[in-house]
Formats: C-alpha cells, structure tokens, sequence
C-alpha cells in the first residue's frame, strides 16, 4: 500500500488574500513576526500496491492537470509506503 500525499499552493507571484487575511488574524491575537502566510489545499490518496512505473508518471500527471491549476498553482507529490 501506498499513501501518496499532494500538496497544492498558490505560486509566489499570485496573490493570496486568504493567506493576507489569516497573518492579519494572527497579528490581532497576538503572534508577532509573521512575514508572511500562503494558504493551500492538501490530497492524501491511498493506493493498493506500490506507486511504480507507469502508475508513478500517472499520479504525477494527475497532480499536475487535476489537483492542481498550473497557471497559478505548484505542487508537492511525496509517497509514503
């Protein structure tokens, strides 16, 4: 079994107004310091069987064109087994 876990976020040159929100939220409660925060979503997908070969270039295809815009998006893809 695989778990394999995509993170997705805004690319730096987008702005973020929920990230922009949440550090003024942070600063009104009384955290100091905080330069800046983006926000992001995160997929976690279980798989029977290893993440290999073809499969591999397959989810790292799908992170790339489905859970994520490319446009205005980066991703992270790690496997854990």
């Amino acid at each position: 079994m695989a778990r394999v876990v995509v993170n997705v976020a805004l690319k730096p040159e987008i702005l973020d107004p929920q990230g922009r929100a949440v550090q003024g939220a942070l600063g009104r409660l009384g955290l100091t310091g905080v330069s800046d925060v983006r926000q992001g979503k995160q997929f976690i997908i279980d798989l029977d069987g290893a993440l290999e070969g073809e499969r591999a270039e397959v989810m790292q295809k799908l992170a790339g064109e489905l859970l994520s815009n490319p446009v205005i998006e980066d991703f992270t893809l790690t496997v854990e087994n």
